[in-house]
């Protein structure tokens, strides 16, 4: 009990660091927060401050993902990459640093797909980009692979993973919540689409 709390804790505050708060204050001055959409994640930082520092924001969203579960892994197995991956997404969601205001966790989800199966990451990333490609909408591709992966999972892993599919499933509600004003601008024909920049 007392590794899986450190783990969780761990992992938390490895998801709680905000690249794209960081950067945007390194680089650009500027509190990613104030501007966009207000979301600390890799696709506003992408449309506030450009190609070079959303491309940044996403590998590193994507490591906390991964470094999570390896931590996990390397502390209790199994379980451990579970718990880590999970509360990686949690830290980056509610980040302690900033105040509980953090991103929508699809990167650091991708990373913790990468640590624990692979091969439902793949196949999510292609459902993304296929998404992406024919609607030109990040939030929609974003909630696409949020509903595809638990549904993957319960299709490619033999036997059926039960903790990795309710872990995926929980995220995935609970980041279809948090687009839910990305929803409604896709509703009304508003919502950014991708290389659309934000004035600041």
């Amino acid at each position: 009990m007392g590794l899986k709390i450190l783990v969780v804790i761990i992992s938390y505050l490895i998801g709680s660091f905000s690249s794209a708060y960081v950067l945007g204050k390194l680089i650009k001055k500027a509190d990613i927060r104030t501007y966009g959409s207000g979301n600390a994640g890799a696709t506003n930082a992408l449309r506030v401050f450009g190609k070079r520092i959303g491309a940044m924001v996403f590998i590193l969203d994507v490591l906390k993902g991964i470094l999570a579960a390896y931590i996990g892994g390397k502390l209790i197995g199994y379980d451990g990459r579970l718990l880590g991956g999970f509360f990686a997404v949690v830290g980056h969601m509610w980040p302690i640093f900033l105040k509980f205001k953090g991103g929508k966790g699809i990167a650091t989800s991708f990373g913790m797909l990468l640590s624990i199966h692979w091969p439902t990451a793949i196949i999510t990333l292609i459902g993304f980009i296929i998404v992406l490609l024919v609607s030109k909408y990040v939030s929609l591709a974003s909630i696409f692979s949020c509903v595809a992966a638990p549904i993957v999972i319960a299709l490619v892993t033999e036997p059926f993973d039960r903790k990795f599919f309710i872990a995926t499933l929980i995220i995935a509600i609970i980041s279809i919540i948090k687009h839910r004003s990305n929803i409604v601008r896709l509703l009304n024909g508003q919502e950014y689409k991708i290389g659309e920049k934000v004035r600041r």
